[in-house]
């Protein structure tokens, strides 16, 4: 039986959970998720929690946010003056951005607050400080 070992490419359906139980994302009705083990692909927790599973094998991998996401960093938010972006005007709160680093990096973040003069953006992740829950089935080992 093929077991989910680091180097191997491996498919799996999840189901990934809030703490509330609110769903943020499933490969349920579409194709599983396909990604080499060990490869920095995933989120540690998850890539760890694969590791030793056996094909057609279910598990629950409940991740704390340093396994996941990471803390959600106040040093992320950033307060931008209007006149530094481009369409300002079009923008509104909940909206998500992307922006380039000054190497050209493209990096997301979410805007908070729209305020007289300037913007207010949170650049972490939207999972971060989050814990996890994943329900997982190894479909696949390659």
């Amino acid at each position: 039986m093929s077991i989910a070992e680091a180097g191997k490419t491996v498919s799996v359906h999840y189901t990934g959970k809030l703490e509330d139980g609110t769903v943020f994302d499933s490969s349920i009705d579409r194709e599983p998720l396909s990604f080499t083990v060990g490869a920095g692909q995933m989120i540690k927790g998850f890539d760890d929690g694969i590791v030793g599973m056996k094909v057609g094998e279910k598990k629950e991998l409940v991740l704390q946010p340093e396994q996941a996401y990471g803390e959600h960093k106040v040093e992320n938010i950033h307060e931008i003056d209007k006149n530094n972006i481009q369409n300002h005007e079009e923008l509104t709160e909940g909206q998500s951005v992307t922006f380039n680093t000054q190497d050209g990096q493209p990096i997301g973040g979410t805007i908070k607050e729209i305020k007289d003069s300037t913007i207010v953006i949170d650049f972490n992740h939207f999972l971060a400080g989050k814990t996890l829950t994943f329900e997982v089935e190894l479909v696949e080992v390659a």
